[in-house]
């Protein structure tokens, strides 16, 4: 909650970026590029931009660490929510949750996996 309040003071108007890519690179979560010629060398992210959001996206993203299940407090939530609304926070639980233990296994840094779903989740905001 505090994370899509922030968000969304912060942002604003979302319809302002013309594309997913374009809110990342505003809020820093695009890797940083070196590049001379014909070589290219990607960095890690670039940290320019809204560090408040970053950093509240960041937060929200460790706790994709975790199995994807609804806790009693958000049930209570839940029960006053759409079915459609249901059915797409739990669609988005679930697919960044196995994302987030799919990069893990394959050897990632737990921060890199972090900022992997950080991006996601902006994306998905947009």
């Amino acid at each position: 909650m505090i994370s899509a309040v922030t968000f969304m003071a912060e942002i604003g108007d979302v319809r302002r970026f013309e594309t997913p890519v374009k809110l990342m690179a505003y809020l820093g979560l695009v890797p940083s590029e070196y590049s001379t010629g014909k070589t290219t060398k990607r960095g890690g992210i670039t940290r320019a931009g809204n560090s408040r959001v970053r950093h509240k996206l960041i937060e929200g993203a460790w706790t994709y660490r975790l199995p994807a299940r609804p806790g009693a407090r958000k049930l209570y939530i839940l029960q006053d929510q759409p079915a459609e609304v249901q059915d797409i926070a739990w669609k988005t639980q679930s697919r960044l949750t196995a994302r987030y233990r799919k990069l893990s296994q394959r050897g990632k840094k737990s921060t890199v996996v972090t900022t992997a779903i950080a991006r996601e989740m902006a994306a998905f905001m947009w």
